[in-house]
């Protein structure tokens, strides 16, 4: 799994939890409710409907979710393909699905929130709520910041794509164990001096806020973004949690380039934990991403600029903030967005600064970034209407 951000918008490699990459330049192509309503049946689909159902299709990408949120924060779904490639059930309209990395968006939130509160730095070295345990060739958490952790200017190795195999064949991977394995692969480059993209930045931005509350970061999720916003198909899986928790479009991966797609939906995503294992649907994430963009509900102005205070990739028209990404649409509009992968879904979820705010998942584990593209087209024609 590992996800990699990279040319364009290189894409974090699935499972991985994660699928970073970018949207450079343009996003291409192409809200609080009481409940999401399906889009209302036309003679002419619409942009973001148009654009899912060009995804879908056999040897392609068996099924497309999608929830569009206004600024008035009513919410319309949409869906494509099918949900089961074995009985041909439709997708479920909502339905859960993983979300791989825009867990990290997740993760940075409760961190801003614990800064504000003044139990964290930004600039606070690892070594301070981490003594001794983020070590390794190269590194030293004496030398890294909690900044440098949320804008992956720290310098640490990925170790996704050590724990694939993990994921898939359903075993248990702990946070520490997980960080032990990334450790083993020594610095990338000293702290703050170049941008690259590591799940295990986030692995110990979870194991600090873990430290700071005294409380499993599932909890602190829970009780810090997911209450106060109402997101009510949301979680961080429990240790051991393999099935999703309520209706579902089964997910998939293909075994190779051009492989066979397997089902893959019911895998142990613990290795991925703050950087990508969460649970959520689309509806949920254009309201935490809306909602987010609007501030004071999940953080405070000084927090909010903390998080859209963004640094050079080194990919045009990519800059990254704290858990979260600045790209342009093809509007000209800007919007701030997180994309994940992981083994069975890939999802793109974005907002506006006005509160408008889209999220689209594909039932199948992308590989690279344009495997996420008719994905960012969706969000692209949702918010460019």
């Amino acid at each position: 799994m590992n996800f990699l951000a990279a040319h364009r918008f290189r894409v974090p490699r699935g499972r991985r939890a994660t699928a970073i990459a970018v949207a450079a330049g343009a996003l291409a192509a192409g809200a609080l409710a009481p409940s999401a309503v399906a889009a209302p049946a036309a003679a002419e689909p619409d942009a973001v409907q148009q654009r899912l159902n060009a995804a879908v299709g056999p040897g392609r990408v068996p099924g497309a979710l999608a929830a569009v949120r206004d600024e008035a924060g009513r919410i319309r779904t949409y869906t494509a393909g099918v949900g089961d490639r074995v009985t041909g059930a439709k997708v479920p309209r909502d339905g859960q699905v993983r979300i791989g990395s825009v867990t990290k968006t997740f993760t940075a939130v409760v961190v801003l929130q614990l800064v504000g509160e003044g139990a964290i730095g930004l600039d606070d070295p690892v070594e301070k709520h981490l003594p001794g345990l983020v070590r390794g060739k190269g590194i030293d958490g004496n030398r890294i910041t909690v900044r440098q952790l949320l804008q992956h200017t720290a310098g640490l190795p990925e170790y996704e794509p050590d724990v694939t195999e993990s994921i898939l064949r359903r075993r248990y991977v702990s946070p520490r164990d997980a960080l032990d394995v990334a450790l083993r692969h020594g610095a990338v480059f000293p702290p703050g001096t170049a941008w690259a993209y590591s799940s295990t930045n986030y692995l110990v931005a979870g194991l600090i806020v873990e430290k700071v509350t005294g409380r499993p970061l599932a909890e602190a999720i829970d009780r810090r973004v997911i209450r106060p916003v109402g997101l009510r198909h949301t979680y961080l899986p429990a240790p051991g949690e393999t099935t999703l928790r309520e209706r579902h479009p089964r997910g998939y991966r293909a075994d190779g380039p051009g492989g066979a797609l397997r089902d893959v939906t019911e895998i142990d995503p613990s290795a991925a934990w703050a950087g990508g294992a969460m649970v959520s649907t689309d509806s949920d994430l254009a309201t935490f991403f809306a909602e987010l963009m609007r501030g004071h509900r999940l953080l405070d102005d000084p927090q909010l600029r903390q998080l859209r205070a963004t640094v050079e990739t080194g990919e045009p028209g990519l800059r990254f903030g704290l858990g979260i990404m600045r790209a342009t649409l093809s509007c000209g509009s800007t919007a701030w967005f997180h994309n994940g992968g992981i083994p069975g879904y890939g999802t793109w979820s974005a907002a506006t600064e006005d509160g408008r705010a889209a999220a689209v998942t594909l039932t199948v584990e992308p590989t690279g970034i344009t495997d996420l593209d008719p994905a960012r087209n969706a969000v692209d024609a949702a918010l460019c209407p």
